[in-house]
């Protein structure tokens, strides 16, 4: 993102630290905007951002993970 401000990488940052800091972190685009005090718009666009690079993954009920989790996650076998 050679053209973004250095408030939004900062608020880049903060959030991979998030879920960093939290394996497991899982939410939806109104709970990260509610989390990190976010207009819909400005969440939206930083949480595809953060899709793009491939820092995140996107469930198909719309949630948000750290990509390292999704993986990690599906490697854990099942109790049958």
């Amino acid at each position: 993102m050679p053209d973004a401000s250095v408030a939004t990488v900062d608020l880049l940052t903060r959030i991979r630290m998030e879920y960093v800091e939290m394996p497991g972190l899982r939410l939806t685009s109104r709970q990260a905007q509610r989390m990190w005090n976010l207009d819909l718009g400005a969440c939206e666009q930083l949480l595809a951002a953060l899709l793009k690079e491939e820092f995140l993954s996107q469930t198909a009920d719309g949630a948000f993970l750290r990509r390292s989790s999704e993986r990690h996650r599906s490697r854990i076998p099942r109790e049958v």
